[in-house]
């Protein structure tokens, strides 16, 4: 549902990140837009060490179902989404012990 936008990379892993593009933004607007026009710089990245309950916490504060992840250079290293943190919260063999799907 959305694209994490960077700089051109000088230098692995990426460049400095800019901000998120919405799909649905993108969809919207013309097909000339520049991506910068569209670009949602409100979206505060978060840092490598946060916590998996500070994760869990601040995609629950913004609804969100993934977050940027930028080093202290300001350069995009990955993203977290709400899968990761689900299978850090979970038990390592929850798979192993679901129910199957009841059609009623």
């Amino acid at each position: 549902a959305q694209v994490f936008v960077t700089r051109p990379p000088t230098e692995t892993p990426t460049g400095r990140y800019l901000g998120v593009a919405h799909f649905q933004r993108m969809l919207r607007d013309p097909p000339g837009t520049l991506l910068g026009a569209v670009l949602d710089g409100s979206l505060d990245p978060i840092k490598p060490e946060l916590s998996v309950p500070e994760v869990a916490s601040y995609l629950a504060t913004y609804n969100l179902v993934a977050a940027p992840v930028m080093d202290e250079l300001g350069r995009l290293v990955g993203a977290v989404t709400v899968d990761d943190v689900l299978d850090h919260l979970l038990p390592e063999d929850w798979r192993e012990h679901q129910e199957p799907a009841h059609d009623d």
